[in-house]
Parts: structure tokens; C-alpha cells; sequence
């Protein structure tokens, strides 16, 4: 076999192993897109299908631990394909959490189905939204091997920061007005959290993108403005 056919078929696996990596995102970004929808059409038919698919990524996660493992076993990879690779067993950790980050919000949607709407339901879709740019902003990043708009999704994390923050004040208010709405604010408060967490994720992978393009880590602490893991919730009035 020529050396030439050998550079080639490698270049051809590390391709497959980048196309496995975009079509899992797209597959934990239409996730958390249904699971969006599913909160805001108050659709728990939607809800269950995000649930159900949460095993396809799952699935697609190990498809590309083995192509890793065989990438390794095959090829001995060093320097810049070493990072390539090693990359996109990362990204896809990332992206399995997403997609499960997703279906939680769709089983707490189902919940709160049974229930009548409380009133900041309306700032969801927008933080849910800006977490899902964020993801389709990273994998653009990934996939054009782009260090400047890898910089650009970890610069927009404080966004969801943010908006998760005015969220959060907002139902502690409303919980703290009407103490029977405590139980639907709940699950509102996790929603927003999840989104909170899926933003954290898509900057993961932007840093695992910059690193990849420049052998470099990105050197500023990464802005994060989120204060609700020091502010305790209201106690909940069991009379």
C-alpha cells in the first residue's frame, strides 16, 4: 500500500471522525430546540420525544469513542492531530450532556403541563434560545476550526449568566408573593439552570476549539456572573 494511500485513508477517518462530532450537535441542538418548544406550546407529546431521543446521542457518543479508540490504535497520532482527536472526544462529552441537560428540561415541561402557566414563564424561551446559539455558534467554530468565533461563544456565556440571574430573581419574588406557586416556580428555577448549564457546556467546547487551532489555552478567566448557588429559596408553606 502507498504512503500516499495511507495519508489519505488517515485524512478520510479524521473527516468521518469531524462529521460524527457535527452530526451529533445537530442532534443535542434540535434536542434542546424541541425541548424549548415543548415549555413554551406546553406540548408534552414534544416533551416525550425529547426524553425518547436522548438515547440517540448517547448512541453516537460511543460511535465516536470507538472511532477515537481505533484512531489510536491505528495510527499513533502526535501534535496536531493528537489535539484533532483527543478534541472531539471531548466536544462529544460535551454534547451528550447538552442533550441530557435537554431532556430534563422536556421532564420538568411535562410536569409543569399539568399545572396552570405561573407568570415568568416567559423569559424561558429566550434564555433556552441564547444556550442554543451558543451551541451552533461552537460547533461553526469546531467544524471551520475558527479560534476568533471560539472566542466569541466564551465571551457570550455571561449573557445567559445574566439572564439567568434577573430570571432567578424574578421567581424568587413571585414565589415569595404567592407561596402556592412555589411548587410550579420550582421547576421554572431548574429549567434556567439547565439552560444555564448547556451555555457552560457550548463554552467548553469553545475552549476546547481555541486550544485545538492554536496549542493554546484561552488565558482570561472565563466571565461568569451567576449568582443563584449562593442565594437560598424560600421555604416552602406545607400548611
Amino acid at each position: 500500500m502507498s504512503s500516499t494511500h495511507i495519508v489519505k485513508r488517515y485524512d478520510d477517518e479524521l473527516r468521518e471522525l469531524e462529521n460524527a462530532i457535527a452530526k451529533m450537535g445537530g442532534l443535542a441542538e434540535s434536542q434542546l430546540a424541541a425541548a424549548i418548544e415543548a415549555v413554551t406550546r406546553r406540548d408534552s407529546a414534544l416533551a416525550a420525544q425529547v426524553i425518547e431521543g436522548d438515547a440517540k446521542v448517547d448512541l453516537l457518543e460511543q460511535q465516536v469513542d470507538e472511532q477515537v479508540m481505533r484512531l489510536f490504535a491505528l495510527r499513533q497520532p502526535m501534535a496536531g492531530d493528537l489535539r484533532h482527536i483527543l478534541s472531539a472526544r471531548r466536544v462529544a462529552g460535551e454534547l451528550e450532556r447538552i442533550a441530557d441537560y435537554a431532556a430534563n428540561v422536556a421532564k420538568r415541561a411535562m410536569v409543569l403541563n399539568q399545572v396552570p402557566a405561573v407568570r415568568p414563564v416567559h423569559a424561558i424561551p429566550r434564555m433556552g434560545q441564547l444556550a442554543q446559539a451558543m451551541i451552533k455558534n461552537a460547533l461553526d467554530a469546531y467544524v471551520a476550526h475558527d479560534a476568533d468565533k471560539a472566542v466569541a461563544v466564551w465571551q457570550s456565556d455571561e449573557q445567559v449568566d445574566e439572564l439567568h440571574n434577573s430570571l432567578f430573581r424574578e421567581l424568587l419574588t413571585y414565589m415569595m408573593e404567592d407561596p402556592r406557586k412555589i411548587g410550579p416556580s420550582t421547576h421554572l428555577l431548574f429549567i434556567a439552570k439547565n439552560f444555564e448549564r448547556i451555555g457552560d457546556h457550548a463554552t467548553n467546547i469553545a475552549e476546547t476549539v481555541y486550544y485545538v487551532v492554536t496549542a493554546e489555552k484561552i488565558g482570561d478567566p472565563r466571565p461568569k456572573s451567576d449568582i443563584t448557588s449562593t442565594t437560598p429559596l424560600p421555604p416552602h408553606d406545607k400548611s
